[in-house]
């Protein structure tokens, strides 16, 4: 219902521990690997739409073949025109080499993409560009084949500028200041400084240039390298890597903030960001499923060894509740309980704002993402219902039978008040004009719904409010209901994000918006945001290691209710009939229901890591100042 969040990508990475001719003579196909990526990443395409990357690696070549293989596309279905290249590839390779089809060796040796450790990437750009150049993975090439490096990374920094700065006092010329450009740089010097100093060990032991180089890939310790590239990194970051000769890793942030999970047996090891995309694409169970701990980098050596090493100190697990809430798929087993017990949270409420009138209440949702939450709180009104029926049947004198009927007939009315035309794009770019084709996006259901009645509709978050306001609430109140109630499985969003979602701007937020109107109302607007402007501006020109999040004092004088309130009354224009109450998660029941993903800075401002509390005075700074531009 609200405006499309834009959010983090999804990284897949899978190691086939046994050769080509395994798989072909047990699954029939030496096109496993590719096959099984595929799957990976389209089972993860809710995470990226704005590109898709591919990358291969080959064992054991030859000097002179190929053995790195990349394909990246930034079109609109990037997932299938990367896999459609590689497919096409194949096929050319084979219709001029027929006899390579049932031999794997040739097959491997023949054909691009074809190898034992791969690598995928679905993009959701927050900044930036969305073309070829920003899509991963990146490689950086050398022709020492373990100085070869390829990354991909679902993450954000905070302090891109300050790694930029380190890059350049090492003597390095990075050709971008981009996050992916920064990082694969800082783990490439290191990788280098500690490829030349094995080769140097290994000179001073008597071994030739040549004998040297498959010793080093040996005794290459990746954790070393990742501690020293990951020393400042601040940010939310699952981090994956290949190097040239074999081996790979993908790396986690200390507070958890980015999803990491994986599987191995005998036959491989996958890595990526959801859980239910590798129980899917394997077919195993969900406890066969291990969530990579925060700070740790799972790191897999070509010859199959996989090991679990820590790199960074770990902090309080503070994984995002956006993953929860909105973004991940809700397959998973823990994700799906979770939405419902966010719906069913929520209920008290909703009972409040209607009056207790469940008779005269019709229950629905917008969007289809909101549809587990739904449940939960239909499932919550069901409960009601009973626990009433029960007092009434079990009381100590004779049930009223006329209370009892009425019980007894009493149900959730359940309806489906909205259904998208997902054949109505909106291709108008003239604000008035998209906003009055967005209004018509979903078809209404008339007729279902009396002047009598309240009409609520959950949705998983309001962010900014705008489609809610211009266009759904009009659709709605064309219905013809005596009260809209507008339900928010996510509290209400006050600060910026910086670790991957694309919620910079503080003005953007309903809830920010709403807060700045109560002061007005009440006289101090001036006073409380030249107060928050000059903290802000101080402990960024003080450069403050561990700076206070001074954004927090514009909510401090007022209720989530009292916001809620004010919310409601922003969004409802003149033109609305109905009365409209807007009602929002607590944070105390987003940690109920999310006990593992306690991630709330969107909600609380208490960030997690320094760079975020920089980022959000910089962002009210930004406000005060009328500066559009990105606070990191």
């Amino acid at each position: 219902m609200s405006d499309a969040i834009k959010h983090e990508c999804g990284i897949a990475l899978l190691q086939l521990k046994k050769p080509l001719s395994f798989f072909k003579e047990k699954y029939g196909s030496s096109f496993y690997g590719i096959n099984k990526m595929y799957l990976l990443m389209e089972k993860q395409h809710n995470r990226g739409q704005d590109g898709a990357g591919f990358a291969s690696i080959k064992f054991d070549m030859s000097p002179g073949q190929r053995y790195i293989s990349r394909v990246r596309s930034a079109d609109q279905q990037p997932i299938q025109q990367i896999f459609k290249t590689i497919n096409t590839r194949i096929q050319k390779e084979i219709d001029a080499n027929p006899e390579i089809s049932s031999n794997p060796d040739k097959i491997k040796t023949n054909i691009p993409y074809v190898g034992e450790l791969m690598l995928g990437h679905v993009r959701y750009g927050t900044f930036g560009k969305n073309n070829i150049e920003s899509v991963h993975p990146f490689l950086r090439q050398n022709n020492w084949m373990h100085r070869n490096l390829i990354v991909a990374g679902n993450f954000n920094l905070t302090n891109v500028t300050e790694l930029f700065e380190n890059l350049v006092d090492l003597g390095q010329h990075p050709k971008e200041k981009a996050d992916t450009i920064t990082v694969m740089e800082k783990i490439g010097h290191f990788l280098d400084d500690a490829v030349a100093k094995i080769y140097k060990k290994l000179r001073k032991e008597g071994y030739t240039k040549k004998e040297a180089s498959p010793l080093i890939a040996e005794r290459l310790k990746i954790s070393k390298i990742l501690r020293k590239a990951s020393k400042n990194w601040d940010g939310g970051y699952a981090m994956a890597g290949l190097l040239g000769h074999g081996d790979s890793f993908v790396l986690r942030d200390p507070v958890g903030i980015r999803p990491v999970y994986y599987y191995q047996d005998d036959e491989v090891v996958v890595v990526a960001s959801e859980r239910p995309a590798i129980q899917t694409v394997f077919n195993v169970s969900y406890d066969q499923v291990q969530e990579l701990e925060p700070g740790h980098a799972l790191i897999n050596k070509k010859a199959g060894d996989t090991f679990i090493k820590k790199i960074i100190e770990p902090e309080e697990k503070r994984a995002c509740s956006f993953e929860r809430i909105y973004f991940s798929r809700g397959g998973d087993a823990e994700i799906y309980q979770e939405r419902k017990d966010l719906g069913k949270a929520l209920f008290p409420q909703v009972h409040q704002a209607i009056g207790g009138d469940l008779e005269n209440s019709v229950f629905s949702f917008i969007p289809n993402t909101a549809e587990t939450s739904f449940y939960g709180l239909i499932g919550a009104v069901q409960d009601y219902v009973r626990d009433i029926l029960h007092k009434e049947l079990f009381k100590s004198d004779q049930p009223d039978s006329k209370a009892l009927s009425k019980l007894l007939s009493l149900k959730p009315r359940i309806e489906k008040v909205a259904i998208k035309d997902a054949k109505l794009r909106t291709f108008i770019t003239e604000d008035s004009g998209r906003n009055d084709l967005v209004a018509h996006v979903y078809d209404i259901t008339y007729g279902i719904v009396k002047s009598s009645d309240n009409l609520v509709i959950i949705d998983d978050s309001i962010v900014r409010g705008t489609t809610l306001q211009k266009s759904i609430l009009r659709m709605l109140d064309r219905l013809g209901p005596k009260k809209i109630v507008v339900v928010s499985s996510a509290p209400q969003i006050r600060y910026p994000d910086c670790y991957g979602i694309d919620m910079a701007k503080l003005e953007e937020f309903i809830a920010f918006r709403a807060a700045l109107s109560l002061l007005q109302k009440d006289g101090v607007y001036d006073k409380v945001v030249q107060s928050v402007y000059d903290k802000c501006k101080q402990s960024l020109d003080h450069k403050e290691a561990t700076p206070p999040n001074h954004v927090k004092a514009i909510y401090e004088r007022y209720s989530n209710d009292q916001i809620s309130s004010m919310i409601s009354s922003l969004l409802k224009s003149d033109s609305i009939k109905a009365e409209v109450d807007v009602i929002f998660q607590t944070v105390e029941g987003l940690h109920k229901a999310c006990p593992k993903n306690l991630g709330d800075w969107y909600f609380t401002g208490d960030y997690p890591t320094p760079g975020g509390c920089r980022v959000v005075n910089k962002a009210f700074v930004n406000f005060v100042e009328r500066n559009n531009k990105r606070a990191y």
